[in-house]
């Protein structure tokens, strides 16, 4: 039996940005309940929340000082109880975010630990180099910038041990060979579960394990590291075990499941992590890093499905997310990075598998260069301010009216500043024009969930010059032109185009839909 999340679209939601309830200016989940109605119109099977766990909000909750139970900020748990409700009476499943690599620093194991040194365990310390501990251990970087080692002070004021993090020091890295880590995570499974979420989506799925002699860095220069196969922080083989646990867990509850942010090199370490006793679905995020052009996204597309098969398993699309730029600054900006993205949406809906549509994707909306003063992403401050992070993907989204906060608060100073040119874009405006990108989501979603052409796994590719011809074995044609001037459209009914048509020729920057 095919499982419900096979062909699903999933709907990114990053909850401060979606829909404020309460006029703070911050999204919360009452604001999402709210907007539930929009969500079921645009035809989404399911949400991926970002995490809405209490947390200090250092990397916007992804450092989780309580893993079950929901900030206050969102409207605390009870909030999530009506989003669940609501959702489930209109055939929308709820994902939740997991963050199993590290707390929040304010998490009680970690306040602990660095009260009574004899309690550290959970977590990863370790005496420091040179004759008085003053170095790191080794020489691992941050993700986020700097280095991943934090010295602590002791409770007499001595210099003490140093802790482990990948990503900002109040996300102190959880030690994995620590039995009551598993013991908590399975407790945190368990307990949403139970609740009624249909899943979870898995950050730093490759992270977790790490080598035990915790061997020094080859690269440590961030660009460099991004093409580097040799990186001992992520993907140790003994991080498939933790996801062999995990499933476990998941066994128990059929319905439900695991999706993992999974960024390693190759295909074959791709596929382990969704055997049949690891994950259900990975993220593969070649198409994302893709270049709007032909061979490009063919290669991206082979590549991915070259990998699920490996494992047997449901490839995943997606074309943005909260931690990358938005696809239509990505692909250029302006008319012409539009209507690439919206040639994108229809290669991306066109393919068999799990979808991820990111909040704000449906509607065009482009990344936002914010002013430094407004900047929040830890990432900003890491990196001593050279990389300006990932605040302008997660503007919050522009409902009605034409001025800021354009109905997404009742409150004008929102988390993140809105642009006052959004005022084209919002829902309100788009909903009632068959031209938009809104109704170009929706229409392309409803055929994808009601036209027989969308069934089968298999595809076929071919790759000429600057088209891309993609063919399901249920009978539709996708034909990208990422060229200059138009292509030939093959013979056939046109089901939806991302652009205009004109004579049986697909434009540049242009995408259709055909049955043959």
């Amino acid at each position: 039996m095919r499982r419900w999340w096979a062909d699903a679209v999933f709907y990114q939601v990053y909850p401060r940005s979606f829909a404020d309830s309460n006029g703070d200016g911050v999204g919360d989940l009452d604001g999402l309940s709210a907007r539930l109605d929009y969500l079921a119109t645009l035809g989404v099977d399911a949400l991926w929340l970002n995490p809405v766990m209490v947390s200090p909000m250092a990397d916007h909750g992804y450092d989780v000082a309580d893993p079950r139970d929901v900030d206050a900020l969102f409207g605390g748990i009870a909030a999530l109880d009506r989003l669940l409700d609501a959702a489930h009476a209109r055939g929308i499943r709820v994902t939740m975010d997991l963050v199993p690599n590290h707390t929040s620093s304010a998490h009680p194991w970690f306040v602990q630990a660095l009260a009574d040194p004899r309690d550290r365990g959970r977590y990863i310390f370790r005496d420091g180099r040179g004759p008085h501990g003053d170095a790191p251990p080794n020489n691992w970087v941050s993700v986020f910038g700097g280095p991943a080692w934090t010295r602590v002070t002791e409770s007499d004021g001595s210099p003490g041990q140093w802790y482990l993090h990948l990503f900002d020091p109040a996300q102190p890295d959880l030690n994995w060979t620590h039995p009551a880590v598993f013991e908590d995570l399975e407790k945190t499974l368990r307990f949403w579960l139970d609740r009624g979420v249909d899943g979870f989506r898995i950050d730093v799925a490759h992270g977790m394990a790490k080598p035990p002699e915790l061997p020094d860095m080859a690269v440590t220069d961030t660009a460099l590291l991004r093409n580097s196969e040799d990186d001992p922080r992520f993907d140790n083989d003994s991080v498939h075990d933790i996801h062999r646990f995990i499933r476990k867990v998941f066994d128990d509850y059929p319905d439900a499941v695991a999706v993992g942010e999974v960024w390693v090199h190759g295909n074959e370490r791709f596929a382990k992590y969704l055997r049949p006793d690891e994950l259900h679905l990975g993220f593969n995020f070649r198409l994302v890093q893709a270049d709007f052009d032909a061979g490009e996204v063919h290669d991206a597309i082979d590549n991915a499905i070259v990998a699920a098969d490996l494992a047997g398993a449901t490839p995943t699309w997606t074309l943005s997310n909260h931690d990358v730029e938005r696809e239509v600054t990505r692909y250029g900006g302006g008319v012409r990075g539009l209507a690439r993205a919206r040639a994108m949406a229809l290669v991306m809906l066109a393919l068999p598998g799990a979808v991820f549509v990111y909040n704000g994707e449906e509607l065009g909306l482009p990344n936002v260069d914010l002013p430094d003063e407004a900047l929040q992403d830890p990432v900003w401050e890491r990196s001593g301010h050279t990389e300006r992070g990932r605040d302008g993907c997660r503007v919050p989204m522009p409902w009605s009216g034409d001025t800021p906060p354009f109905g997404f608060s009742s409150n004008p100073g929102t988390w993140l500043p809105m642009p006052a040119e959004w005022a084209a874009l919002t829902v309100r405006r788009q909903q009632d024009d068959p031209s938009s990108t809104l109704e170009f989501y929706r229409r392309a979603i409803q055929l994808r969930s009601s036209r027989a052409e969308f069934t089968g796994s298999r595809i076929e590719l071919e790759h000429s010059g600057d088209a891309l011809t993609m063919r399901r074995e249920g009978g539709l044609v996708c034909v990208l032109n990422t060229g200059a001037g138009p292509v030939p459209l093959p013979p056939g009914e046109v089901l939806l185009s991302s652009g205009e048509l004109t004579d049986a020729l697909l434009p540049a920057d242009t995408a259709a839909w055909l049955v043959q």
